[in-house]
């Protein structure tokens, strides 16, 4: 389970590693194009449930805390759809696509 640490304070959003890097993927480009946007996500019970949302700047801090030591594969399907969310504004997590369905698995960096 790795961590999005956000802002000055680092609150910490706990989200799978495999989910987290295809997120990090997303997010990034999106920083790095100086955009900014939602990201929105189900609260853990542990939290109270419920939904939550941040709003995420190029000038407010991000890091992304993995808990395994391995890179995982990277469907590229995933990436492209989480992108076209990205788009609306309001980034979430949606179920991975199959990628025996798309053929996008790509080993490695995006």
């Amino acid at each position: 389970m790795g961590k999005l640490l956000y802002g000055p304070h680092q609150r910490d959003i706990e989200i799978e590693d495999r989910e987290l890097a295809h997120l990090q993927i997303v997010m990034l480009s999106k920083l790095r194009r100086g955009e900014s946007f939602a990201f929105s996500w189900e609260k853990a019970s542990s939290e109270g449930s419920g939904r939550g949302t941040i709003w995420i700047s190029p000038a407010i801090p991000l890091e992304f805390a993995f808990y395994g030591g391995r890179r995982p594969s990277l469907n590229r399907q995933w990436i492209h759809e989480l992108t076209a969310i990205a788009a609306s504004g309001d980034l979430h997590l949606i179920d991975e696509p199959d990628p025996r369905d798309t053929g996008s698995t790509d080993q490695g960096r995006y």
